[in-house]
């Protein structure tokens, strides 16, 4: 899951998508929480672990992995990684189940047979991106995830077809916004050289229209919006990055343009190191600019 911090926003912004992936909804879906987890000896973090809701009935934790590059030894790692976290979490934990994600079948490792009884039983989930369908006909969230294997010249139609979906669907507007958020981070990936208003320019959404968080900034006053969005971000990169954040950088935050930091608000789940940010903050004012 490090390898694709695309995929970790998104399950942090949506955890209930990867229930929509598997077709298996727990009855506290919405109240799941996607996050990493470590195991002191021996010593090892699992990027993308869904946990349960703390309650008095111990809940099913789900191990998920975004596998697109072939790994030969994939299968050995995260069974053996999940079984052994499931151990040292017994008591929390009535039952455990691994998802791997692929782009297509090809890129699943070639040597399967010793874990055969695993990989084919319900505990065990394979998606493989490019046979769930037509992005046109699938569910709009699943939809979004299949775009993330579209070709580039064919995305922006893709993309501005769900957009219209997105549209004309009965939702929540905080629930378009997170559906569109998806479709536009998705192809700010597939089209590093643009900026994220160009990509919205290119799918046809409305620019005229401000992010809720501007729009509240500019209710409670622009500094004051300012430094409700620093501390979110502070907050969430402390508990991302497992340290505190440079006072240099939280300085840094201070002097970025508003839309700038409202676009960092969105993206700082998905950063694995300050080399990252450093490297976004650099290529956003650029564009920016």
């Amino acid at each position: 899951m490090r390898r694709d911090p695309l995929f970790y926003k998104l399950f942090q912004q949506s955890p209930d998508l990867l229930f929509q992936l598997i077709n298996q909804q727990p009855d506290d879906a919405a109240e799941y929480r996607f996050d990493s987890v470590a195991v002191k000896e021996p010593k090892f973090e699992i990027d993308g672990v869904f946990l349960p809701p703390e309650s008095a009935e111990p809940g099913v934790v789900y191990f998920c992995e975004v596998q697109f590059q072939k790994d030969e030894e994939l299968y050995e790692r995260l069974i053996s990684e999940s079984a052994l976290y499931f151990y040292r979490n017994r008591d929390r934990f009535s039952d455990w189940q691994a998802v791997v994600i692929y782009p297509f079948r090809s890129t699943e490792q070639s040597e399967t047979h010793p874990f055969r009884s695993i990989l084919n039983c319900d505990q065990f989930h394979r998606i493989f991106l490019d046979e769930l369908g037509d992005p046109e006909t699938l569910p709009l969230s699943i939809a979004a995830v299949v775009l993330t294997i579209v070709e580039p010249e064919e995305a922006p139609e893709v993309a501005r077809s769900l957009v219209s979906r997105a549209e004309q669907e009965t939702f929540t507007p905080e629930a378009r916004r997170d559906i569109i958020d998806i479709i536009t981070s998705i192809l700010v990936y597939k089209f590093a050289t643009l900026s994220r208003a160009e990509i919205r320019a290119m799918i046809g959404i409305n620019l005229t229209e401000e992010p809720r968080a501007i729009r509240e900034a500019k209710e409670e006053g622009r500094e004051e919006g300012r430094e409700v969005i620093i501390d979110l971000v502070t907050q969430v990169l402390n508990q991302r990055l497992q340290q505190e954040l440079p006072e240099e950088m939280r300085s840094r935050f201070m002097t970025l343009p508003f839309p700038v930091l409202v676009d960092l608000s969105r993206a700082c789940s998905g950063f694995n190191s300050l080399n990252e940010l450093e490297n976004w903050i650099t290529d956003r004012l650029r564009y920016e600019g």
